[in-house]
């Protein structure tokens, strides 16, 4: 069953105000306001609700109403009738209001009075910069808009990423949260834990008695996880790229929060608590696989100039429009972790991340090792032209994005007279097995807030893990120069290098 299904069976019961900090910025537009309004339109949000937008423009109801019955009508995955639109829209409120003036906060207390209107169980989103996180939470609590843990009614807050730009900065915004938060009330969002992918991992592992006895260093030659981009700096991304970079935007989060899901033990239950007490145990084992020097394991790069397929120039990482012409961030990052606990001993985890690559795709792919006595020839074929090679290994494919599926690559016989092996895929495709669009990240991510299920969002110590991690790359970062390479490729060409001892390369596809 998919989970889609699943959610339409979950209707949120408690009445809420949800408040949207950022409520002018392009994450409200183009995911938040159409997620919320496709859990409306299929009934999964309470008979009563207010959405408050909070930001600074000069706007009123009316306006802000509109803009947000635009931004629908535009990004909603799910054909939007007018009639529905205007009725999601009468639960729209706007709040003009500085996040960093007390007063604001004031003002909308006194406006929250009217219980009926805004109900009090309550849920902040910070679509915010960071440096802005505690000024906001501090705020709320001090202006009384925070229920204790224990009380009648809830408060969750919502944070986006990026969670610190190191393991130091993370460890305090986590303890300036929790001055004013419980543990409980925080939800730090990745919002690719909310891609249907993503979850298929843990049940394809763990609800299929053939595939996890094999997901060990016994049977897996390698795992490479990919996240590639053709997009460079356009609409203005640079100012904040330049500041975070592919490892900090990228690496800290999402790859290796794939990292967790196709490694980590078999929880007790599917309880939010279980699951993430297992994915900070493989994250407390995950390090860089060093042999002598930092560079052994990590490679960084920037995209220089070049052209695309119809010959228009592409200007270079360091041309682009609110970027330092000095900067060394990177826009290329690609790393070699192990694992050290006796499932993994020994198995290489690659990860490569970038933008203005060959393709845009996310997957994870769980490379086998060849049968030990190599009985068979293994053939490449292009209709009836075929050329001997070595054995392929057994892969196992988890695409994120785009064509979302799960993949096997596996070897069979060739027809005809001779005995020789060609590869074949088994394959399952969302897009094929059902017709329904897929829910997108933030309608499930958001709907699991409402239900305070915290499954798929990040704890503290998890968080903690992660900076760990890649804490030895932000220390070293004079000695990982990045290296320029050609825009539409596949990144650095340096990064073959991080497959030593492991019969694999990158699957550039």
């Amino acid at each position: 069953m998919s989970s889609s299904a699943v959610i339409s069976e979950s209707r949120v019961q408690d009445p809420v105000t949800i408040v949207i900090f950022g409520a002018s910025g392009d994450l409200t537009h183009r995911k938040l306001i159409p997620a919320l309004f496709i859990a409306y339109a299929q009934n999964l949000l309470p008979d009563t609700f207010t959405i408050v937008g909070f930001a600074r423009r000069d706007y009123d109801d009316t306006v802000f109403r509109n803009m947000m019955a635009d931004s629908i009508k535009e990004f909603s995955r799910l054909s939007a009738d007018d009639e529905t639109v205007n009725r999601f829209v009468q639960h729209i409120r706007y709040h003009k209001g500085d996040i960093s003036t007390a007063s604001a906060y004031e003002e909308m207390k006194e406006k929250f009075k009217d219980t009926e209107t805004y109900p009090q169980n309550r849920l902040y989103y910070l679509s915010i910069i960071p440096d802005l996180f505690e000024t906001a939470v501090a705020c709320l609590k001090s202006s009384g808009l925070v229920s204790d843990p224990n009380s009648k009614h809830w408060t969750r807050v919502v944070i986006e990423k990026p969670f610190g730009r190191d393991f130091n900065s993370a460890m305090e915004l986590n303890n300036c949260l929790l001055k004013h938060l419980s543990e409980s009330q925080i939800y730090r969002i990745d919002h690719y834990l909310g891609k249907e992918t993503v979850q298929n991992i843990l049940s394809f592992r763990f609800a299929n008695a053939i595939f996890e006895p094999v997901f060990n260093r016994s049977y897996v030659d390698h795992i490479q996880i990919t996240a590639s981009e053709t997009v460079g700096m356009e609409k203005g991304r640079g100012g904040y790229y330049d500041e975070y970079g592919a490892l900090r935007d990228m690496v800290t989060n999402h790859l290796l929060q794939l990292l967790c899901l196709v490694t980590m033990e078999a929880p007790g239950d599917l309880s939010a608590e279980s699951i993430r007490n297992e994915k900070v145990k493989v994250l407390n084992a995950t390090k860089l696989d060093i042999r002598k020097n930092i560079s052994d394991a990590v490679c960084r790069g920037q995209y220089s100039s070049g052209f695309d397929d119809d010959g228009k120039p592409i200007k270079g990482y360091l041309e682009e429009e609110r970027i330092d012409p000095n900067s060394e961030t990177e826009s290329f990052i690609a790393l070699r972790l192990a694992i050290d606990n006796w499932r993994w001993a020994g198995v290489p985890i690659v990860l490569r991340t970038g933008k203005r690559m060959a393709k845009k795709t996310t997957e994870v792919a769980v490379q086998f090792k060849v049968p030990p006595l190599q009985l068979f020839q293994q053939v490449e074929c292009e209709d009836d032209v075929c050329d001997i090679t070595r054995i392929k290994p057994n892969t196992l494919i988890f695409r994120i994005q785009p064509n979302e599926g799960i993949f096997l690559k596996v070897g069979t016989k060739r027809p005809g007279m001779r005995f020789v092996v060609e590869d074949v895929d088994m394959d399952f495709s969302y897009n094929e097995k059902w017709s329904k669009s897929l829910p997108e990240a933030y309608e499930r991510l958001l709907l699991d807030t409402l239900h305070g299920d915290s499954t798929l969002f990040t704890r503290s110590d998890e968080v903690a893990a992660e900076w760990k991690v890649v804490q030895p790359i932000l220390d070293n970062l004079s000695r990982l120069k990045p290296y320029p390479y050609p825009p539409n490729e596949w990144g650095l060409p340096e990064a073959d290098s991080l497959f030593r001892t492991s019969d694999g390369n990158w699957r550039n596809q």
